[in-house]
């Protein structure tokens, strides 16, 4: 894959674009996860100022997204998501990368996320990605079931 084929930008998540995929997003989760365990960051909240998301395109068409939101001493990975139809082209990794640049940007060190446990994919892009797993965070809850925890410190 030609990485130049790949755009990445910050954007404003209510752009028609964005909110199509943050919907497709949102149907995929709530087919796998009860809606107790889904942890799902609404489209307001990802307009917060503490929160930066980002689109992928890939030939003018956006078909990946992820967010960060800032707290004190870490950065929360959010929403990342690549529609099956661009799975594969490297458009995942790129996000990844972003949103590392994104939190070395805010002055901090350390990406914690929450994923899920029928998500091999995301699993194991986020441990190639040199995230490990750790306990809960934040206010998520300590006992579901669902959720996998993952932290990555910065060089």
């Amino acid at each position: 894959m030609d990485e130049q084929r790949i755009m990445i930008a910050q954007v404003d998540p209510r752009a028609p674009s964005s909110a199509a995929l943050i919907q497709e997003l949102d149907r995929h989760l709530n087919g796998l996860y009860p809606a107790d365990s889904n942890h799902l960051m609404d489209i307001d909240a990802l307009c917060a100022p503490d929160v930066r998301f980002f689109v992928a395109q890939v030939d003018g068409e956006t078909v990946g997204c992820g967010a960060v939101k800032q707290f004190a001493d870490y950065t929360e990975v959010k929403r990342v998501y690549v529609s099956t139809r661009a799975r594969g082209l490297g458009v995942a990794k790129r996000l990844i990368e972003t949103l590392e640049k994104a939190t070395r940007d805010a002055g901090l060190a350390v990406m914690r996320l929450e994923t899920g446990i029928y998500q091999p994919d995301a699993l194991a892009l986020f441990e190639k990605m040199g995230f490990s797993h750790t306990s809960s965070f934040g206010d998520y809850p300590k006992d579901d079931p669902y959720s996998v925890f993952m932290e990555r410190k910065l060089p």
